[in-house]
């Protein structure tokens, strides 16, 4: 028989190494999911009753590509769960897709961050928990309480190791400012900001550079990496700059979509560090330390964990 744990483990097709590592962290198995596809691909779930009955659920699933597959997902896992008997639910959502969409830029646009938080309100959780939300002002949208959490410190003791007397944290655009301040607070470096306008949903330009970055080694940081073009034009602002060529980036989201590795081929990348939020890629031009979100997630759904 699996040991029965305080917290019932459900894991979603999108997050299986997050998933393996905070079950190691409680100690135990997840909760065995049967999923099958019917003909016109419609997802079936099914949940064993007796593993979640009179429990108290933590369902985790990233909403990365394909989102609305996963969203889905994880809104099947928690009705399938509500049905069985589940005490409580909880949802872990380590990267909320659609965040971006936060703010309509012109008539005829959708919110589509609040759209997210609506249809993940119906999953009847009293939790939910994220890391690093694109924009922390989408927490009012939710109909649960949410838990937003900060990966920075784990980060910043991945990246301890590789920082000298000559690194600079720097930000890429005006919206990584605060991110790039806490980290080099973290890291006791300076830090610097790059001034971007963006162009389209792919495509950036660099304004001018805020900060001393001559002769130093930076630490580029954004809370994603989608496609690469926020940080391959930051770099080559920096370059510009006289900024030594020996880059490291560190994000939580290595989304890594599109052109992104043919855009950072043309950074000289030194190492990449980013979370489990996301599944890493294999066919990566440089080194890539991938950090477990799971210490900080046992944290935070069992406070008394240590």
């Amino acid at each position: 028989m699996r040991p029965m744990t305080p917290i019932a483990l459900v894991v979603g097709s999108a997050s299986p190494h997050l998933g393996r590592a905070l079950a190691q962290a409680f100690g135990a198995e997840p909760v065995g999911v049967k999923r099958e596809r019917f003909p016109d691909g419609e997802l079936h779930i099914e949940v064993p009753p007796e593993e979640v009955r009179g429990r108290r659920v933590v369902i985790l699933q990233s909403s990365t590509p394909p989102v609305g597959e996963n969203l889905m997902e994880l809104l099947l896992l928690a009705d399938a769960c509500w049905r069985a008997g589940a005490a409580s639910m909880e949802a872990v959502i380590p990267y909320v897709g659609y965040a971006r969409q936060d703010r309509r830029a012109r008539p005829g646009e959708p919110l589509g961050g609040r759209l997210v938080a609506d249809m993940v309100s119906h999953g009847r959780f009293t939790r939910v928990f994220t890391v690093d939300l694109h924009n922390p002002a989408l927490e009012g949208c939710f109909g649960a309480p949410l838990e937003h959490l900060s990966a920075l410190p784990l980060l910043a003791d991945a990246l301890r190791p590789y920082v000298t007397d000559t690194t600079v944290v720097v930000a890429p655009d005006l919206g990584a400012v605060k991110r790039a301040e806490a980290l080099a607070k973290l890291l006791g470096r300076p830090w610097a900001v790059v001034h971007k306008a963006r162009l389209s949903g792919n495509d950036v330009e660099t304004l001018g550079l805020l900060g001393q970055v001559r002769g130093m080694r930076p630490i580029l940081v954004d809370d994603m990496v989608s496609t690469g073009g926020t940080l391959a034009a930051a770099a080559k602002e920096l370059k510009g700059e006289g900024c030594v060529d020996d880059f490291i980036l560190a994000t939580t989201h290595a989304l890594l979509v599109g052109p992104a590795l043919e855009r950072l081929r043309g950074v000289p990348v030194k190492r990449l560090f980013s979370t489990d939020s996301v599944e890493h890629r294999e066919d990566l031009p440089f080194p890539h330390q991938v950090v477990t979100l799971a210490p900080l997630l046992l944290r935070a759904l069992r406070p008394d964990a240590r």
